[in-house]
């Protein structure tokens, strides 16, 4: 899905009634399937973009195109929704493994409605993307009995299971430990390069960005606005190890460089 923010921004009202703008007129291009992560300091938007990106509010000036189509006209189908993982799995604690993947398919009257083959093709759907991501010996436990990772692995098989053409990721591996997130960022990776979809990463690491974007969009606060686009011309697959090679950390100097700049600019 090719993503467009056309002259994006957002402004809300405080309770003094003075107007705050939390992003200022953003111009960006995500062609299909690239992977674009969104770094910044706090407060400098990112969250905002995802939200109005996700249709959770609109913008106070511009809009976002989907394929062409503004985002707030309304989506025809689930599939052309983008699907989202948050930092926290949110998964439902009296639901399986595997009925948490499927939720949105049994939601609506007309879910127990639908003939056994159909609900056979969607346990079916779910059981592989519970293999895809690593957890598919453990379809029928419960969300407790998981660890925070593998938790974290079922909530993507759920936004997988939408078949969206755009996921969108907002800071989904900040609370893991070291280990479980240089896991899940090689999964990740694989996941994509198969599914094939358009990625839009929120991120606070500037390394985790590097590691697993094609582009990394740097912001600045006061108010939100893109002060660098940089592309990560690296080859894949991208291992931690290659963390250590003087190219990516170039890289990663170039965006801290952008940020600190970005800064000193809103100061």
């Amino acid at each position: 899905m090719d993503v467009i923010f056309d002259a994006i921004g957002k402004s809300y009202q405080t309770r003094s009634g003075r107007p705050v703008r939390a992003v200022a007129h953003v111009d960006l291009a995500i062609p299909h399937g690239t992977f674009v992560s969104l770094v910044g300091p706090s407060g400098c938007g990112k969250t905002t973009l995802l939200d109005i990106l996700l249709g959770v509010t609109a913008p106070t000036t511009g809009r976002v195109l989907l394929d062409g189509r503004d985002q707030h006209d309304g989506a025809e189908t689930s599939a052309e929704r983008p699907a989202v993982v948050l930092q926290a799995p949110t998964l439902l604690p009296w639901r399986t493994v595997r009925s948490n993947v499927t939720l949105l398919a049994a939601c609506g009257p007309a879910a127990m409605r639908r003939p056994r083959p159909v609900r056979n093709e969607v346990r079916a759907r779910a059981d592989a993307l519970l293999d895809l991501v690593g957890v598919g010996d453990f379809a029928d436990r419960y969300p407790s009995e998981l660890s925070g990772g593998m938790q974290q692995r079922v909530a993507i098989a759920r936004a997988l299971f939408t078949r969206s053409p755009l996921m969108c990721f907002d800071e989904p591996f900040s609370a893991l430990d070291e280990f479980t997130r240089e896991s899940l960022h090689d999964e990740l990776q694989r996941i994509w390069s198969t599914e094939g979809f358009t990625a839009v990463f929120v991120t606070h690491n500037i390394q985790e960005a590097v590691l697993l974007s094609d582009r990394v969009i740097v912001m600045a606060p006061r108010p939100g606005r893109v002060v660098a686009d940089i592309s990560i011309d690296l080859p894949r697959p991208r291992l931690h190890e290659r963390m250590t090679d003087p190219a990516f950390g170039d890289l990663v100097l170039r965006i801290r460089e952008a940020l600190r700049e970005g800064l000193v600019e809103a100061a």
